[in-house]
């Protein structure tokens, strides 16, 4: 069994919602993207050597404590798709 359990972690992505609005998480598969998401950032962050994500040895793990502790936020669809057309625009100027 996950713990903690998929309805807890959408509890806590959705605790800042107002009643009312639309809950940013309302399915286990958006949890699980989401952790994930994060996981392979931090194994990202490994092969590139970032001395603080070395010191993690399970990523999903560490990724469900930071999404339960609220450390991390799970954004709308529309605000991913946003931020991901910033930063694409962001790496072509670079280039």
């Amino acid at each position: 069994m996950l713990h903690p359990s998929y309805s807890d972690l959408m509890k806590v992505v959705n605790s800042e919602v107002e009643q009312g609005d639309t809950p940013v998480v309302n399915s286990r598969y958006s949890i699980v993207l989401a952790t994930a998401k994060r996981a392979r950032q931090i194994i990202s962050r490994q092969m590139k050597g970032d001395e603080r994500a070395l010191e993690i040895s399970k990523p999903l793990s560490r990724a469900v404590s930071e999404l339960n502790e609220g450390k991390i936020k799970v954004l709308p669809e529309e605000m991913e798709e946003a931020e991901s057309t910033k930063e694409d625009a962001s790496a072509a100027a670079e280039e």
